[in-house]
């Protein structure tokens, strides 16, 4: 049986009391009551109706950063003109969330660390980033065979690119206020240069 619309959007509202309260103060303070009161909320026990516990609330949490990723990134991709132009338009769109969306992000890095891998609870978030890397990994041998991109590893330098960028992210995360507009650029650059097919 699916949920009402009010439960939806209660869900929706704790998920997003508790985005603002894990960028605030971290993981290990998060509690159900800062989030209550960050939500608006009479007690903690509305978010025990809508969540089994904290585990629960922060795979939503994770899931909903996904979504809201995907929202922003997706459409910037697909409209990009040609395989240079789409991979340049992951790695921009990947660190411009950062601005975008830094509560969002901010929330994500405070969750993963402290998430159990070995919990199969958290498989389909972690099968959700492989897809991404999956679909990545396809398009650049797709552009090789094309003729667009020059012979390489595809999986070596999608892990290069996934890795840079997350190596920005953490940057970001202790340095809130970097700039990382001109990391967006130099990085897309950088993976430009390194995968193009000379004339």
């Amino acid at each position: 049986m699916g949920r009402t619309f009010t439960e939806s959007a209660r869900r929706t509202q704790i998920v997003q009391g508790a985005i603002e309260v894990l960028a605030e103060v971290g993981y290990a303070k998060t509690s159900f009551a800062k989030i209550a009161k960050q939500a608006g909320l009479s007690s903690t026990g509305m978010i025990s109706y809508h969540f089994a516990g904290k585990d629960d609330l922060m795979r939503e949490v994770a899931a909903e950063v996904m979504r809201v990723s995907q929202a922003y990134m997706l459409p910037r991709i697909e409209q990009a003109e040609g395989n240079r132009g789409r991979l340049r338009a992951y790695i921009e769109a990947n660190i411009e969330l950062l601005a975008v969306y830094p509560k969002h992000l901010a929330a994500l890095l405070e969750v993963l660390p402290n998430t159990r891998g070995d919990d199969p609870s958290w498989d389909g978030y972690h099968d959700s980033l492989h897809t991404v890397m999956d679909i990545q990994q396809q398009r650049m041998e797709e552009a090789q065979k094309l003729g667009e991109f020059r012979e390489f590893d595809a999986w070596v330098m999608v892990t290069a690119i996934r890795g840079a960028i997350d190596a920005v992210v953490m940057r970001w995360h202790a340095e809130p206020h970097l700039d990382v507009a001109p990391l967006a650029r130099e990085l897309a650059d950088l993976f430009d240069r390194a995968t193009i097919r000379e004339p």
